[in-house]
């Protein structure tokens, strides 16, 4: 549907009218939408670089102000009401403000906010996960994902000796210096032995030293890379669905590979779980059956505030212990560690996430790949739907989407439109097409969302010259 960067074949008065760039309907009707939340924008950009301290949000023309959160329903600073399918990326797996986590939150705030030592709710938490996730015998919380990433992968240099770590080509663990190398390839095929990248300015220069980057559902390759590394790799560490580069799937046999492997050299197998936690009543690797040394969750398990976690094996947290001669192995300190707000408000929402209402929403999340496949297909536009249980995605390309570079091959500006075309239908996605559903969501609203994407394509098509 993108038009031609061609020079136009007609006579003057075309050249003087060129054809709107992709998105330009759009965002003008956006900007239509939202006067206060452009307003509130620049106001931001005086004291928060970009307006925000969450990089992902941002969008162009501008990101939305939003207000209030009930269910499945947002709104915005303008007074628009949409319909969301972002869950604050996958972290409120019942939707906004759940009146059970809402109650005890108020509950725990009565009796205190956070203590200088150990609370009943962390015993209630870490014994609900190590019941829940057959890996977990032992966990730590801490208070987000990145830092969860992190002590693992600390816990398994100190367990093995061995100084590297291998990741996956495209594959977001977190912030911290090493989980920040290959996190965005280009479009295209995957090497097989892709380059370890740095994602930002300002990391350590040994940073991609310590890193090898596998290729995503890559079966040789990495067998490959995994047997010339392995004395020097100390885990490995993958997400079972990639997220923020686009809900695309392991394998399962891609999965049973690494375990193989990782047992055969004594490498530790960490999966990061973050996102991919709301698969299964005991995570995606329930639903692979393929069980790692390590898990990291944080989003999800947290029921709307800042936590993260980390555990396994017991004899690999045990470099976590104080209580032996010499104190820990590995020191973990943090003021908010194990906050008691947040354990409250994550043991609630496991609670609450039942195989039942998990097996609910996962069928309506296929329903709606389905659905999202076919409407944009049967339009004339490459596309491909991609997720697992209740994450999806949709990437504008006529190529299958198994890795990173396949996604970034998707056509963005066209991507761009479409939520901003979705927003104006009073539906939201994350601005990259990923997205996912929430127990508050229905079968009426899964209707919602698709009347609303055949309103633009069915737009689209019979003006194809404005997108």
């Amino acid at each position: 549907m993108t038009t031609s960067p061609g020079a136009p074949s007609g006579g003057q008065d075309e050249r003087l009218e060129p054809r709107p760039r992709a998105g330009e309907a759009e965002e003008r009707i956006y900007r239509s939408l939202t006067p206060r939340s452009a307003r509130h924008f620049a106001e931001s950009r005086r004291y928060l670089p970009g307006g925000d301290s969450r990089s992902p949000l941002f969008h162009h023309p501008y990101p939305v102000a939003l207000a209030e959160g009930h269910g499945c329903r947002l709104t915005d600073i303008d007074g628009n009401q949409l319909l969301d399918f972002t869950g604050n990326h996958t972290a409120l797996p019942l939707g906004y403000g759940h009146p059970d986590v809402i109650e005890a939150v108020q509950r725990q705030l009565a009796a205190g906010t956070c203590f200088p030592g150990t609370t009943r709710p962390q015993l209630h938490l870490a014994r609900l996960l190590c019941g829940r996730i057959p890996s977990l015998e032992q966990v730590r919380f801490t208070n987000s994902g990145t830092e969860a990433t992190m002590n693992a992968v600390r816990a398994a240099r100190a367990f093995t000796g061995r100084p590297k770590i291998a990741k996956i080509d495209g594959g977001y663990n977190g912030t911290w210096d090493e989980a920040m190398v290959s996190t965005h390839p280009p479009a295209g095929f995957a090497p097989d032995r892709p380059d370890a990248v740095a994602a930002s300015a300002g990391l350590s220069p040994r940073s991609t030293e310590a890193v090898v980057v596998l290729p995503f559902n890559g079966f040789e390759a990495t067998s490959r890379l995994i047997e010339q590394c392995r004395g020097d790799l100390a885990a490995v560490i993958v997400e079972p669905v990639l997220g923020s580069a686009g809900m695309i799937p392991a394998q399962r046999s891609y999965l049973q590979m690494l375990r193989e492997l990782t047992d055969k050299h004594d490498i530790l197998l960490v999966f990061d779980e973050v996102v991919s936690f709301r698969v299964s009543h005991g995570a995606a690797q329930e639903h692979f059956r393929v069980y790692p040394d390590l898990t990291c969750l944080g989003k999800a398990v947290g029921g709307g505030f800042p936590l993260g976690v980390f555990g396994g094996r017991r004899d690999v947290m045990a470099a976590f212990d104080p209580t032996g001669p010499g104190g820990p192995l590995i020191p973990h300190p943090g003021s908010y560690n194990a906050n008691p707000i947040s354990l409250v408000a994550g043991a609630t929402t496991l609670e609450l996430l039942t195989t039942q209402a998990i097996g609910r929403v996962n069928t309506l999340g296929q329903t709606l790949r389905d659905r999202v496949q076919q409407t944009i297909t049967d339009a004339g536009i490459p596309a491909q739907a991609t997720g697992l249980g209740s994450l999806f995605g949709i990437h504008l390309t006529p190529r299958p989407v198994q890795t990173a570079r396949d996604a970034a091959a998707a056509d963005r500006h066209l991507l761009t439109a479409l939520f901003l075309a979705l927003f104006a239908q009073g539906v939201l996605i994350d601005p990259r097409g990923v997205g996912c559903l929430s127990t508050a969501l229905d079968e009426e609203d899964i209707g919602e969302f698709l009347t609303a994407l055949d309103t633009v394509i069915r737009r689209w098509t019979a003006h194809p010259s404005t997108v």
